[in-house]
């Protein structure tokens, strides 16, 4: 299915147009139905990230658990939340606590050391929702890799033939937009076996708005 760029701003700015007057910034989302593909192999189930060369108005919240200077050099970086050891230590068994981590972040980094206990401590309530934490050395650049997650998407299909994943945002220039798609259609030519030729029907919509077909 060939997906020039026109074609997709074409479809961006009919997203917009129908997206409605809300008091908010609405997500634009890629939808893709994805056609001959057994869903019971392999390729039909996978989990990619994507780094999107724009970052939204709603950047990716990031989680770190690092210790001494990897700690201090990811609070410089601004990540949203910071913990050591202790804390991590101290959340074991707060079922509600790391539900409502798991939940009000989006990208967990861990120093490399401490995986084991992020495992078992935040692994149950991160596993099923697809954040497995990112290791990292503690001699690590967090800061460039907490820049990189502010801006990446993961795109997933399970049990349907089906591919959802953001884009941008509504008050976001159309050309960024445009931008992010492609970069998300460019990581599934590697994953789809007939790359986007197994794309059937794509759609892009705003959280609120009426999906818009992408016509090639």
């Amino acid at each position: 299915m060939p997906l020039d760029k026109k074609t997709l701003l074409d479809a961006v700015k009919e997203a917009k147009e129908k997206a409605g007057q809300k008091k908010f910034d609405q997500t634009v989302e890629l939808i893709l139905n994805i056609k001959e593909i057994d869903m019971k192999s392999p390729e039909g189930k996978f989990t990619q990230v994507v780094e999107l060369p724009h970052v939204t108005a709603k950047p990716n919240k990031i989680f770190v658990v690092a210790t001494g200077e990897l700690a201090l050099k990811a609070r410089r970086a601004n990540a949203d939340k910071v913990i050591e050891r202790a804390d991590l230590e101290d959340l074991a068994g707060k079922k509600k606590d790391i539900r409502k981590i798991a939940v009000g972040y989006d990208v967990f980094i861990s120093e490399a050391p401490l995986m084991p206990t992020v495992g078992r401590t935040l692994g149950p309530a991160l596993g099923p929702r697809g954040k497995l934490p990112i290791p990292v050395p503690p001699n690590a650049d967090v800061e460039a890799l907490i820049t990189k997650h502010r801006k990446t998407v993961v795109v997933r299909m399970r049990n349907q033939p089906i591919i959802q994943t953001r884009v941008g945002t509504q008050n976001q220039p159309d050309e960024e937009i445009v931008d992010n798609m492609s970069a998300v259609l460019r990581a599934l030519e590697g994953k789809l076996k007939r790359g986007l030729k197994n794309i059937d029907v794509a759609f892009v919509k705003t959280s609120m708005g009426t999906p818009v077909k992408i016509k090639p």
